[in-house]
């Protein structure tokens, strides 16, 4: 069996996300055993020093056979051929339900207990001018944190955009925050994407790590009493019918 873990890192080294590949399965091989390779596959791409500041990295790790005598029954039931069907179609079970729970929105939202907590209110400067978060009361906010430097934020971006102009004429914004410390790093950016929602630079990056954000983009759904109705980690397709549709069930005026 081979094990490989592809993993995007941020411009500092930290760890944005890591997905395992599981190829050349071996019939019967323990589920346990095959979590525990899973997990230490991305483990050992968890911090790369500073100086790595690469966009992506992918490790191989060889499995060795697995040895029975820790697991007498179990290697018993493994080499008859009806045991070996069963286990093998629980080994690719658990590991289907590892790679769902890593996709499915309610896991990609976060700690548990930030669903309908008030959104810290913060000041910003928009269009030459002060504000704060607190004036969108009435609006359902997209919060986007990102960074020009950030492969997998210049990757949804598109779809930002998209969903921006679906929404803003429906009660519904995308607020962007970038942690850019370099300004024109930040507005070519912006140029360049024709980005249509309005932004503010953060190099301080005190707004987002406020909020308990280092790694990007992350993104808080906030509905139109200044709740917090969901936190999004990672690239997402804003566009995608499933993520519109969500939004455009908060929206106060419909769609």
């Amino acid at each position: 069996m081979l094990i490989t873990a592809t993993a995007a890192y941020s411009k500092r080294g930290a760890l944005l996300y890591c997905v395992p590949h599981v190829s050349h399965l071996h019939v019967g091989f323990p589920a346990v055993a095959l979590l525990q390779f899973v997990a230490r596959s991305c483990a050992q791409l968890k911090y790369h020093e500073r100086s790595s500041r690469r966009a992506a990295e992918t490790v191989i790790i060889a499995v060795r056979s697995y040895r029975k005598n820790p697991m007498s029954r179990l290697s018993n039931l493994m080499a008859s051929k009806i045991g070996s069907k069963i286990f093998t179609g629980v080994s690719l079970a658990v590991a289907a339900s590892v790679i769902t729970a890593f996709s499915i929105p309610s896991y990609r939202q976060g700690e548990p207990g930030i669903a309908g907590k008030r959104a810290d209110d913060f000041a910003l400067t928009l269009n030459g001018r002060a504000a704060h978060l607190s004036d969108f009361r009435g609006k359902v906010v997209v919060l986007n944190f990102w960074a020009s430097w950030c492969p997998p934020c210049v990757a949804e971006i598109g779809s930002l955009n998209a969903l921006q102009n679906k929404i803003a004429s429906h009660g519904g914004t995308v607020l962007g925050i970038s942690v850019d410390e370099d300004s024109a790093a930040y507005e070519k950016f912006l140029v360049e994407h024709n980005v249509p929602f309005p932004n503010f630079r953060d190099p301080t990056k005190k707004i987002s790590e406020g909020y308990g954000t280092v790694l990007y983009p992350e993104t808080y759904i906030i509905d139109a009493d200044g709740r917090i109705e969901r936190k999004i980690s990672g690239q997402q397709d804003w566009d995608s019918p499933e993520i519109v549709s969500y939004i455009e069930s908060l929206l106060p005026n419909g769609n």
